[in-house]
């Protein structure tokens, strides 16, 4: 049937007059409030996957719900709505769910329609898929290909490579084959849906190699060649995936050494109007002034376990991380080749499981259990600034990499004037439950316990945790934005980034300010947390050619005041409780898939070398961030040596 009146229903369920009209803009966007409650309004355009939904014409609408918008486009006019979602999940979801943890580059299964053909079966409608806020698809690699730097255009097919062997693994890989399928927002390549292949039919390393011959030939010049040499290498039936990607990497990074890098970091933690105690801090904060990780290093950790307990856990996280990132970056600058993507992930997963460790030992030996063990989320960026010789010749001092880490649900968002986007997965009860094939999202949020944390740093041995670390390249003007769940929540961020993301980006407003300015809208919305913020501006467009220079970290032992006041327990957050009081024998045993692969050791030769290095000055930083708890609690401190191996514990045997 075709509708005749746009409607869109308000989320609120105790509006008392929920249907808004369709169509209304303001600057160029829908409407975003109800005209009744002043709720937000939610526009959620869908893809519609199946080939039958192709012929639908737009302005239908379907099961009373969904209204076509264009071509295979609906949307959910009652998103308040759980959608219809079969009681056995078809086989034909399972990738969806699965690969859950790449949500930034994949769609999400969201629900099914009820086909009028009984022989083409349900169709699958996904979420999160490339369709911006007024619902237009983005556009394929192929359109944008032309107008794309050098750098983007490496950066496009680094990307693909990165999402070959998971997408074969579950027989999908095909999807990276067909060019309509791939799309992309910015720099981000992202899939419309995930096409299932036979196992006779299965995809090779030479039919995605053949794709990109029609790229390859229009590449830009400064890259062509190389692009060109490694297609052929490609269609070699002897060449490994990991060579085609190290080539790849090497040509990435020395193109985009060749832009101009600055960075500017501030960030900010706030009690709340709520609460008396903060369990969030961050780094950096309005003190760290004259510390040379500076816009290198950004921190932010949400701590669970009272004053007494979250409060602690989360400093010691903050400048245990900063002593031993600085160690780290120390030891890179003095290399004189790339560390390859793959070392150093490892290096800043080890760092995080000493960390864990710390926390962990503490708890035991203060015997802490259920909501009295302190614990607290994660989540990180570091800039690594790599020497490498560019494409045009000469040595730039920045390869323009940054890594992102997190444990938790404390978030990370890349922002710049045209879109937000969340690079980071909550380590929450409903994404455990779809990442185990159990449920759809939208069923999973159903659950009372959906947004209960099942990981945190502190809660279990480090071996048992799983941190989820991503490289991105810094190669357009643009925000990365960390913050605690005190302005996540209610997807806070999402809804109102273009009012305080914008005027930091054209120079209107400074980091520090708009910082605060988070911090204010997350007390007005959110203000029964504590909310951290850490804003870094990055600038690599060409009115901006201050190039960031290379500073000498001291890798010195230095006492980190930790101030740190012990009072009465005060109340948990509910997600928090429900993290304390889980059992995670029986989830263990279940959730194979997220319990972290021991670390592969590095092809030998130089790089065995660099492990070496960085792994004694993985030592060292430990040593450092130990340091405050030597201080603070000196027993504790004694009774967790002990249990390390004997090269750590020389450092616990004297205090003079």
């Amino acid at each position: 049937m075709i509708s005749t009146q746009r409607i869109i229903y308000c989320l609120n369920p105790d509006c008392n007059h929920p249907i808004n009209p369709i169509g209304d803009v303001y600057d160029g966007l829908n409407l975003h409030l109800c005209a009744s409650c002043q709720t937000p309004l939610v526009y959620r355009y869908l893809w519609a996957s199946s080939p039958i939904s192709a012929k639908i014409l737009p302005g239908t609408k379907i099961a009373d719900r969904y209204e076509v918008i264009t071509q295979q486009i609906w949307l959910d006019t009652q998103p308040g709505l759980p959608p219809e979602i079969p009681e056995v999940l078809p086989p034909e979801v399972t990738p969806y769910l699965k690969l859950y943890q790449e949500r930034l580059h994949l769609p999400q299964a969201y629900g099914f329609v009820s086909s009028a053909s009984e022989n083409t079966g349900d169709i699958l409608l996904l979420e999160n898929a490339p369709i911006d806020q007024q619902g237009y698809i983005y556009p394929t690699i192929s359109d944008a290909w032309e107008r794309a730097t050098a750098v983007r255009q490496v950066y496009w097919l680094w990307q693909i490579i990165q999402l070959w062997k998971p997408l074969s693994e579950l027989g999908v890989a095909q999807s990276l084959l067909i060019p309509d399928n791939l799309r992309v927002q910015g720099w981000c390549v992202r899939l419309l849906e995930l096409c299932q292949t036979s196992a006779a039919n299965k995809s090779s390393l030479a039919d995605l190699g053949q794709s990109w011959q029609s790229w390859v030939a229009s590449a830009n010049t400064t890259v062509a060649q190389e692009l060109q040499q490694i297609v052929q290498q490609m269609s070699q039936a002897e060449v490994e995936l990991g060579a085609i990607a190290t080539q790849l990497n090497g040509l990435l990074l020395s193109s985009v050494a060749e832009l101009p890098l600055t960075l500017k970091a501030a960030g900010a933690t706030d009690t709340g109007p709520e609460l008396m105690h903060n369990e969030d801090a961050c780094y950096p904060a309005s003190s760290d002034l004259d510390d040379p990780l500076l816009s290198r290093l950004s921190i932010v950790c949400d701590g669970i376990g009272g004053h007494e307990g979250g409060e602690v856990a989360s400093q010691l996280a903050v400048q245990s991380v900063k002593l031993q990132m600085r160690a780290l970056l120390a030891e890179v600058a003095e290399q004189t080749e790339l560390v390859p993507p793959d070392l150093l992930p490892q290096q800043i997963e080890a760092s995080l499981r000493v960390v864990n460790n710390v926390i962990w030992t503490c708890n035991n030996e203060q015997n802490r259990q259920g909501r009295e063990r302190m614990a607290t989320t994660l989540v990180m960026a570091v800039q690594v600034p790599q020497r490498v010789p560019t494409t045009a010749g000469w040595q730039s001092e920045n390869a323009h990499e940054l890594y992102l880490a997190n444990i938790g649900d404390s978030r990370a968002y890349w922002i710049t004037r045209s879109y937000c986007q969340l690079l980071t997965v909550d380590d929450d009860v409903a994404t455990r439950e779809v990442r185990l094939n159990r449920s759809l999202y939208r069923q999973a949020i159903q659950r009372p316990d959906a947004n209960s944390l099942t990981q945190a740093l502190g809660i279990k041995e480090a071996e048992s945790l799983h941190f989820a670390i991503q490289r991105l390249i810094l190669e357009e003007d643009g925000i990365l934005l960390l913050c605690s769940d005190g302005l996540s929540d209610k997807n806070w961020v999402e809804q109102s980034w273009q009012d305080y993301a914008v005027p930091l980006l054209t120079g209107k407003l400074t980091v520090e300010d708009a910082a605060r300015n988070w911090i204010n809208l997350a007390n007005e919305k959110n203000g029964h947390d504590n909310t951290s913020v850490v804003l870094t501006l990055c600038r690599v467009s060409s009115e901006h050619l201050v190039p960031v220079t290379q500073s000498q970290l001291s890798i010195e032992i230095q006492a980190e005041e930790l101030e740190i006041e012990l009072v009465t327990e005060s109340d948990l957050a509910e997600s928090s409780q429900a993290l304390l009081d889980l059992d995670f024998t029986e989830e263990e045993e279940e959730e194979e898939e997220a319990t972290p692969s021991p670390v592969k050791k590095p092809i030998l030769g130089k790089s065995l070398v660099l492990l070496g290095g960085l792994l004694v000055l993985l030592v060292g930083g430990t040593s450092l961030g130990l340091f405050a708890w030597w201080q603070f609690k000196p027993q504790s401190f004694q009774q967790m040596c002990r249990q390390h191996p004997q090269i750590l514990q020389p450092l616990c045997s004297r205090r003079d």
